[in-house]
């Protein structure tokens, strides 16, 4: 699961989420073509400097490796010692807080597991505002409410820098293997800046917009992916009870109608494929409370939308019962588990 950082009480989270607006973003979108730009990760290189990068969990962790490798001298910071100690001994230099690296850097990238994190680690004590160099670019990586990247994005402009929201698809291997698909909300020019950055992490960069469209296309995405996990669960599931081997019907199904990347990329099904958290305990990967996470950012979308998500709604109620039913920190893959684990009732 990915790094924990302090977050503000119950109360100012609550107040996050009532705050979640994302009529602007249809609005601003219109004024651009929506998704229509992809920079390849084929495309030219920049030379070499200093990138910051905060958060260093399971996914930040390989994104910061990934431009190590690519000749990026970085400086890190996360809540987590071994985390850090780890990207040291990748030859990253180690920051003592947020603040640190916005000083040492004019690139950074923040990878965080939800909305009040961001808000902590851009806008709280020793956060990133707080030594903000002008002309620096905040590329954030995680998935949140869209009305927040917009918030920090209002702050950047006022410090005389400038921010995108560029969340990321793909799950953990991809990741390590620098095959990422990131969602860029942002001005163009700050999207062409970030892209040859993004680009060392990933196989596309699409630009989406204003800022907040990353994170509109974001929510999109996990919404259709935790449905399609459960769907891929019950049938795993049902299948075996009617007598057939695993890995046959995920064959069948990946030659069949049926086919999706829960099935074929990251069967939840222990066993059927290697290197996928269904085979390690369920362990790593996209735990199941971030998912939890994302369909709720999902349904308050909806809800302010008038957008019918019926599936959605009932993905976003199942996740919610395995997150209060122990399943948090397992990788959202264990609906099959938690599946199995109900005929024991």
């Amino acid at each position: 699961m990915c790094t924990q950082f302090k977050v503000p009480s119950v109360s100012a989270m609550a107040a996050i989420g009532r705050k979640f607006v994302l009529s602007a973003v249809p609005s601003r979108i219109a004024s651009r073509n929506s998704c229509n730009k992809t920079f390849s990760s084929s495309s030219k290189v920049m030379a070499p400097g200093k990138v910051g990068f905060i958060g260093l969990g399971n996914m930040g962790g390989h994104m910061a490796r990934n431009l190590i490798k690519k000749g990026h001298k970085l400086v890190v910071y996360d809540v987590s010692k071994d985390l850090v100690n780890s990207l040291k001994e990748s030859g990253a230099a180690a920051a003592g807080s947020p603040a640190e690296v916005a000083s040492e850097a004019t690139k950074v990238v923040t990878m965080l597991p939800e909305s009040a994190h961001v808000q902590t680690v851009y806008t709280g004590d020793n956060g990133i505002f707080s030594a903000l160099q002008k002309n620096s670019l905040l590329m954030d990586c995680s998935t949140i409410d869209p009305s927040v990247s917009q918030s920090m994005a209002g702050i950047a402009e006022e410090k005389g820098s400038s921010f995108v929201d560029a969340p990321v698809s793909g799950g953990v291997n991809a990741a390590r293997d620098a095959l990422l698909t990131f969602m860029v909300g942002g001005p163009e020019s700050a999207y062409k800046e970030a892209s040859e950055y993004l680009s060392l992490m990933g196989k596309n960069v699409v630009h989406c917009g204003a800022v907040g469209t990353g994170q509109a296309a974001k929510i999109c995405n996990n919404m259709l992916l935790g449905i399609s996990m459960i769907g891929t669960s019950e049938t795993m599931n049902l299948g075996m009870k009617l007598g057939l081997d695993p890995k046959l019907l995920a064959k069948i199904l990946n030659m069949s109608s049926g086919r999706c990347w829960s099935s074929e990329v990251y069967n939840p099904c222990p066993g059927v494929l290697e290197g996928v958290p269904s085979s390690n305990d369920y362990k790593g990967g996209f735990g199941t409370a971030l998912m939890t996470k994302d369909l709720g950012l999902a349904q308050n979308a909806a809800t302010a939308m008038k957008s019918p998500t019926p599936m959605g709604s009932l993905a976003h109620q199942m996740y919610r019962t395995m997150t209060n039913h122990g399943y948090g920190g397992k990788d959202f893959s264990s609906a099959f588990m938690f599946l199995q684990d109900q005929k024991k009732k």
